[in-house]
């Protein structure tokens, strides 16, 4: 009769329980009272939930990040970095709130959730593959790098110009940074807080004690542009000022290309002749190949060491073959490494006599009793071709003629004395030059029958029945 009655009341208790829990005709929705994060998904499924949260996730990629860069601040959204939630189990979890355990453990979840509601928390991942090109890209642009210590030069006098910190981004820290503040600190209610992003300084080159020793005259070297028109002279200028003041310290190198672009008219550029394809055509910049060539010469005076120099195309006139240094594009460049134990100063200028001149100061180290001098070795000579061409604007019996230039191959060699005696021949470089035709021009403009006459004679490139054409003609030599 006892066991009777302990199970009727356990019956009765559990009947109360039952009664008290909600009842769902579907367990695979999430009961009232659930959030996820910001999202109510109480009554959805699990497909309804995720698809919910990952509308979520797209409004909150349009939430603004704030970057704080030593005095500057950046701002990019979220979806910027890959933003996203990590723990899709978290909907499992909260279609199992008040359906798992037993009964009286699903009874007091469901009570709980009556009263005060369950919040599950979104796990945050980012992408660090974008975060590292989002700093490498934008971040880095609000450097300041050191100013080197350096020299000024009036009246044939040094001046000290004191050097200044550097404040650069450290950008493998500021990476990490972000990733810990996207993973683990940020949340969508402290979505507004500064990040700040590691910065360090960096120390200026050089003192007035290093420069001090700045004072000597390495090498020298000048040539002649009076030739040279109004803007092929406005080029060579540039060049030469873009290039006075360098100071490069031991083992720096200097490229005469990034010294002087770009070749714009706001760079202090003007079009004028340069050579192409073996041709002669106006470009921006034209002539600068003079100042290269003047620093390469200044260069290997000083003795110093030439990482890249190429020659020009064909022979050039304002130095000796094998002593040029074309420069063009990024593909020819003039390059050269400060392989002193001191500072170097370049000094660069024209003067009245459209002469363009350059200077490479140091610290003299080598023997007084040595001195050095170089010569251009003709290897081989290439004759040059001839060319004939008409011009219609031109009567018949016009004959212009252009000369042209033979290729060669050639070298350079250091010549080295010590005490007035040769002790040493070294090959500085070996250069190649193509031959520059001599062209000869027709005028074809007047008689039909001579005209076609010389065409074809043109197109035969014989010379010698072109001038027997002209020949009753002939206005011009």
């Amino acid at each position: 009769m006892r066991r009777f009655i302990r199970n009727a009341f356990l019956g009765i208790c559990l009947l109360v329980l039952c009664t008290g829990m909600t009842v769902c005709a579907a367990e695979d929705t999430i009961l009232a009272g659930i959030r996820i994060d910001q999202v109510d998904v109480s009554g959805m499924t699990k497909s309804e939930a995720l698809e919910a949260l990952n509308a979520y996730e797209e409004r909150l990629g349009e939430q603004m990040i704030s970057l704080g860069i030593g005095e500057h601040i950046l701002e990019a959204e979220l979806s910027r970095f890959g933003v996203e939630f990590s723990n899709e189990e978290v909907v499992d979890e909260a279609l199992g709130v008040g359906r798992t355990g037993n009964i009286v453990k699903r009874y007091k979840d469901q009570k709980d959730l009556k009263k005060d509601g369950k919040v599950f928390a979104l796990s945050w991942t980012a992408d660090e593959a974008l975060v590292r090109e989002f700093v490498e890209e934008k971040c880095t642009v609000y450097d300041q790098e050191a100013q080197n210590a350096s020299l000024s030069r009036e009246n044939g006098q040094f001046n000290f110009v004191p050097g200044q910190q550097g404040l650069v981004l450290d950008v493998h820290s500021s990476v990490q940074t972000i990733m810990s503040y996207l993973e683990d600190g940020w949340t969508t209610e402290n979505s507004g807080e500064m990040v700040e992003l590691k910065t360090k300084i960096t120390e200026p080159e050089g003192s007035a004690e290093e420069l001090a020793y700045v004072k000597d005259l390495l090498g020298t070297y000048s040539t002649s542009f009076s030739t040279s028109g109004a803007n092929r002279r406005k080029n060579v200028n540039s060049g030469a000022d873009h290039i006075n003041g360098t100071v490069l310290y031991p083992g720096e190198q200097f490229s005469a290309y990034e010294t002087v672009a770009p070749f714009t008219e706001a760079n202090g550029y003007a079009m004028a002749g340069s050579y192409l394809n073996g041709e002669v055509v106006d470009s921006m910049g034209g002539g600068i190949c003079q100042v290269s060539t003047t620093l390469y010469n200044a260069v290997i005076r000083a003795e110093l060491d030439i990482i890249e120099r190429f020659p020009h195309s064909m022979v050039v006139h304002y130095v000796d073959i094998s002593e040029d240094a074309a420069i063009a594009g990024t593909y020819k460049d003039f390059k050269f490494v400060n392989s002193t134990d001191y500072p170097i100063y370049i000094e660069g200028y024209t003067t009245s006599d459209k002469k363009v001149v350059f200077n490479i100061y140091g610290k003299e180290t080598r023997d007084p009793n040595r001195t050095i001098k170089f010569e251009s070795v003709k290897l081989e000579e290439v004759p040059a071709g001839t060319r004939l061409q008409d011009n219609a604007g031109l009567p018949i019996g016009t004959k212009k003629v252009s000369s042209g230039d033979p290729g060669y191959k050639a070298e350079l060699y250091k010549i080295v004395y010590v005490n007035g005696k040769e002790t040493e021949r070294v090959r500085v470089n070996k250069s190649n030059y193509q031959p520059s035709s001599r062209v000869v021009t027709y005028g074809t403009a007047g008689d039909p029958v001579i005209s076609e006459n010389l065409r074809a004679a043109i197109a035969l490139q014989d010379e010698a029945l072109a001038d027997a054409n002209i020949v009753p003609f002939r206005t011009a030599q």
